[in-house]
C-alpha cells in the first residue's frame, strides 16, 4: 500500500507574545486569516489529501471564518493542548483512525503563510524517499554570539553546519506518534 500525505497544523495557541486583540492564527493577511494561508500552502500540492487543524477545545473564532474553499480537505480537530508539543500529539492521536502508521504527516505552523510550493514539493520528493522523513531548513546567516551569565559576549560561534529549522516537518505518522509520546514523558 502506498503511503499517503496529510497535513497537521497546530493552531491552539493563545499567541500571548503576539500582543494583539485577535489570536495570531486569525490575524488577517490579504483579507484572510494567516491560518487559511498556511492550510492553502499545504494543499497546493495534490499529494496532501487532508490538513488537520488542531484547535483549542474552546476555540470559537474558527467558525467565524469561511473555510468552504478547502472543502473536505480541511478537518478541524478541537483537541489542542497546553503547548505546541501537546497539540501536535493530541492531533496525531485524533487523526489516527483516518491515517495509517506508514502515512506521512507534514506538521506546519499556523502562522507561516509563505511556504513556497517548490520547497514543499522538494520536501515531499526528497524526504519521501527516506524512511525517517525530514524538515525544511535554511542555513544560518546571522552572526551567533555566546554569552556568559552576566550577558557579556564571550565568543562568536561559527555558522558552518548550522541550520534554522522551518516547517513543515515531515515524518511517518507512527514514528511521529511514538516520538511525541516519548517526548511528553520527559
Amino acid at each position: 500500500m502506498t503511503a499517503r500525505f496529510f497535513g497537521l497544523v497546530p493552531a491552539a495557541g493563545s499567541g500571548s507574545r503576539f500582543g494583539a486583540d485577535v489570536l495570531k492564527q486569525y490575524s488577517l493577511l490579504a483579507g484572510k486569516p494567516m491560518l487559511a494561508h498556511a492550510v492553502e500552502r499545504l494543499l497546493a500540492v495534490s499529494e496532501v489529501e487532508v490538513v488537520f487543524v488542531v484547535l483549542a477545545p474552546e476555540d470559537v473564532a474558527f467558525r467565524e471564518h469561511d473555510w468552504s474553499a478547502f472543502g473536505e480537505r480541511l478537518a478541524p480537530l478541537y483537541c489542542g493542548g497546553a503547548s505546541r508539543r501537546d497539540s501536535v500529539l493530541n492531533g496525531i492521536i485524533a487523526a489516527a483512525s483516518l491515517v495509517d502508521p506508514n502515512d506521512w504527516m507534514l506538521v506546519h505552523d499556523a502562522v507561516r503563510p509563505c511556504l513556497g510550493k517548490a520547497e514543499l514539493r522538494r520536501l515531499i520528493d526528497e524526504a519521501g524517499r527516506d524512511e525517517v522523513g525530514g524538515i525544511l531548513a535554511i542555513p544560518v546567516a546571522d552572526t551567533l554570539k555566546r554569552g556568559d551569565d552576566e550577558y557579556r559576549i564571550v565568543a562568536t560561534e561559527p555558522r558552518q553546519g548550522l541550520w534554522q529549522a522551518q516547517t513543515p516537518q515531515m515524518f511517518r505518522h507512527g514514528m511521529l506518534l511514538g516520538s511525541s509520546r516519548a517526548a511528553r514523558k520527559t
